[in-house]
């Protein structure tokens, strides 16, 4: 077993030579070769090629390297500066400095936020070249691979969020986690790999934070202070370690800074935010009739259906089963008239199958992933015999780009990717000698995408998938905003898909594990990601289907699935008190849909998700960090499901603030002070609701499905704090160009008057709306100017807002 280590232990002949006009710094020794730059502000890259000479003949110069993370519009890059102090070099560039040890191969990033003192951020200590291996029995002892590490400091104290889907508390300290995209089912409590890998971590210390982006699509490790309680130590199954520091101070700028290093996601459209029913069950239009019917029948929202892997031919992609399917189009358009979309799933597995035309074409123009041995590869997935494409190739992504025409013909707007980590239930062994050297249930290590091997393009497979079908929808109906979700993703996936948490189980510990997972993606740059409501696996039950329903108000999107052999898990299937309990969960989301919808547009503008832990915006709160059973939609909404079977009240942490009870968004209660613990009362029928004092929630009333984000009746529901509060809403037709209204509803205290006003950017022809005002927190009112009327009752003051209202005053006696 070979072994590369990323410490450069072999400088002791450093050079150095600045080249590209100063934008790159390039150093060398005996062996290994180090590039430094600085993409963005605040952002700096140490690229790291141990045994550099032995890999390549072009030393000490490093090929071009090609990114499936990284936007495909970069800025320039910042320029660098570079001085030498004995052994030591010294780079600056994009506001961080670089201090490399040329003889150790040590290093270190600092930070000058104020222009007076460094602050130190990642550091790479001396190393003697004997790194040790994070589990040997399970990697490289295991599977014979080649290795390149990394070890940086792990300071007493720091909290390492985000590293993807993972199991598990939002902090991964003292966690070994490995990059290798799995089909895993049933994942469990202490599951390791799962779906996506996204090497990206945000570090946080006390009341600051940084980020560490190591963008290497080959399988790796990363041993979060594990074996060594001082050591985050990542290994690498490729040639080189590719590192990024981001600068903070907050989790919030390490998540801006990485979305403008990866891209930022598109923004949804608004019918991918209502209620979606789905299961691996429906097999014609006249199942997914029945089920739109018992939607309407019963006044439950309803916004899409998804539709598994039966509407195929014989489970061949880019075909309809006529049998159950004889016209899809005037399905979806029949579908529509209720205002539900159909969501068809797509695979990769292509059937190989003589005459089918979609196998034809790839075998032809050899679009196709081969073995070792360069022959196509076969194996099994839904279709058997399978073969998969090698999106790694752009003539590829074309084509599986135009096949969506299929779709868009039809009226199709959305679509999710499944099985795509690639997914591959069995191989048919060509090789001479048999058994192939795999991982999971996928394609042997071997395998060839181009010239690249599976080992080191298999945790990025979906990523040019998700692309394609992005560029399909582009082509084929530029006017809509396409919905794609994606089971598989590697950093950067944000740009092409949003992702959900895969196949999890009906049981009330997956529906615990929820929450950190979804908010450990966001941490994660993936801002829009759900799980599965009900749980995909075993029978649910009447209680468990409703609190996951409460639980899910916030997810970045909500969707019931099933698989088939298991109970159906519709929300009516339990009779009451459950389809009540349930049909009140969903109406509470379509009244949240303004504030849901305003803050998937500043995702696409911040990098921050729609489902947020509370480590987000209190990062220095050891409380808020281990409180992953609740999470915050924005920075002043905490929703606080109850997730155990026959629990009545939980134990909700209130961070630093002031917060007051709005269970329900309708029962106004007791006002607490944070930070704190508080018991909350909640029955079955009680979701905790809180709202921090200087909030301002834009809200609307429920609808059974939704139409365009231009809502004509808005009530804002606002915490009164010390200087006042502010609201934000955005709003626009709900499809196509995100090109709206924002508007910013500011309250501005001063002693016993408040001033509150509407600022207003952006489309101006909306329609008028009728606008009612909440106010939470007050004193008795004495006198209010500009409202149209108003009353004061329980601490809670409600005004009815005139049309065109420029500004109201209230006044109360103190």
């Amino acid at each position: 077993m070979g072994r590369r280590d990323a410490t450069l232990c072999k400088m002791r002949l450093g050079q150095f030579v600045t080249e590209s006009g100063g934008a790159q710094v390039r150093v060398w020794g005996e062996t290994d070769v180090l590039v430094v730059s600085a993409p963005l502000p605040g952002v700096l890259r140490v690229r790291l090629a141990p045994q550099a000479r032995a890999g390549g003949l072009g030393f000490p110069r490093l090929t071009e390297k090609r990114s499936f993370a990284l936007r495909p519009d970069p800025p320039e890059a910042e320029r660098l500066s570079v001085q030498e102090d004995g052994d030591t070099l010294r780079v600056e560039g994009g506001g961080l400095t670089l201090h490399l040890n040329r003889v150790s191969g040590a290093w270190r990033v600092m930070e000058n936020p104020d222009g007076k003192q460094e602050r130190e951020l990642a550091s790479v200590p001396d190393w003697n070249g004997d790194a040790p291996t994070a589990r040997p029995a399970l990697d490289a002892e295991r599977f014979n691979l080649r290795r390149s590490r990394l070890s940086v400091d792990a300071p007493d104290g720091a909290a390492y969020l985000g590293f993807g889907e993972r199991v598990g508390p939002l902090d991964k300290r003292g966690m070994h986690l490995t990059f290798w995209n799995t089909d895993c089912y049933p994942h469990h409590t202490d599951t390791d790999p799962l779906y996506i890998s996204v090497p990206f971590t945000t570090v946080v210390q006390g009341e600051r934070a940084y980020g560490i982006f190591v963008d290497e699509t080959w399988r790796m490790t990363a041993d979060v202070a594990r074996t060594n309680p001082q050591t985050l130590a990542f290994a690498s199954a490729g040639p080189e370690l590719d590192v990024y520091v981001l600068a903070g101070p907050r989790p919030a700028d390490v998540l801006r800074r990485y979305a403008d290093l990866t891209g930022y996601a598109p923004m949804p459209p608004l019918w991918a935010l209502g209620a979606a029913q789905s299961r691996w069950g429906y097999r014609t239009a006249d199942d997914l009739r029945a089920v739109i019917r018992g939607y309407r029948e019963r006044d439950l929202p309803l916004d899409s259906v998804y539709i598994d892997i039966e509407y195929m031919d014989a489970f061949k992609v880019w075909t309809v089963n006529r049998s159950g399917f004889p016209d899809l189009g005037a399905f979806v358009k029949e579908a529509a008239k209720e205002g539900v979309k159909l969501v068809p799933i797509i695979d990769p597995g292509i059937k190989a199958e003589p005459g089918y035309d979609v196998y034809e074409e790839a075998l032809k123009n050899d679009y196709l992933i081969r073995t070792a041995r360069g022959d196509v590869l076969v194996g099994e997935v839904w279709p058997d015999p399978a073969v998969f494409p090698d999106f790694t190739r752009p003539e590829v992504v074309a084509w599986w780009a135009a096949r969506h025409k299929l779709l868009t013909d039809a009226g199709i707007q959305g679509q999710w990717n499944d099985m795509n980590e690639p997914a591959c239930f069995s191989l048919a062994m060509t090789d001479k000698g048999g058994a192939r050297e795999t991982e999971g249930k996928t394609l042997p290590y071997d395998a060839l995408h181009g010239a690249h091997s599976h080992l080191e393009i298999h945790n990025v497979y979906a990523n040019p998938m998700s692309q394609a079908s992005r560029a399909g929808y582009a082509k084929y109906s530029p006017q809509i905003r396409p919905w794609i979700i994606s089971r598989a993703g590697y950093a950067g996936i944000q740009r092409h898909a949003t992702v959900w948490t895969g196949d999890n189980a009906a049981t009330w510990s997956h529906l615990a594990l929820s929450l950190p997972m979804i908010g450990g993606l966001g941490l994660s740059g993936i801002p829009f990601a759900a799980a599965d409501v009900g749980g995909f696996g075993g029978d649910t039950t009447g209680e468990l289907l409703a609190r996951w329903y409460q639980a899910a108000v916030g997810y970045a999107f909500l969707r019931n699935h099933s698989a088939q052999g298991t109970a159906d898990q519709e929300p009516w299937r339990f009779g009451e008190p459950y389809t009540s309990i349930i049909r009140a969960a969903l109406e509470l989301r379509y009244r949240l849909l303004p504030h849901l919808y305003t803050l998937a547009y500043g995702a696409t503008r911040t990098g921050l998700p729609v489902l947020r832990p509370l480590a987000l915006h209190h990062a220095g709160d050891e409380d808020a960090l281990r409180a992953d059973s609740q999470y915050l939609l924005g920075q002043g909404l905490m929703v606080a499901p109850v997730m155990a079977a026959g629990h009545s009240r939980r134990q909700v942490y209130l961070p630093a603030g002031r917060w007051a009870s709005v269970f329900n968004l309708a029962e106004f209660g007791a006002i607490h002070d944070g930070p704190a613990y508080v018991t909350a009362n909640a029955p079955l029928h009680t979701l905790p609701l809180y709202l921090k004092a200087g909030e301002a929630l834009p809200l609307t009333e429920p609808t059974a499905h939704t139409t365009q984000a231009r809502w004509p009746r808005v009530t804002w529901l606002a915490h009164l704090g010390k200087t006042g509060f502010v609201g934000h809403l955005y709003e626009d037709a709900g499809d196509g160009p995100a090109e709206g209204r924002f508007t910013r509803l500011v309250g501005n205290r001063e002693g016993g008057t408040l001033s509150i006003r509407r600022e207003t950017e952006g489309e101006a022809a909306l329609p008028e709306q009728r606008e009612v005002l909440h106010i939470i927190g007050l004193e008795p009112v004495r006198e209010v100017q500009g409202a149209t009327s108003f009353s004061y009752e329980d601490g809670v003051l409600r005004l009815t807002l005139p049309a065109r209202w420029e500004e109201i005053t209230v006044t109360w006696v103190e």
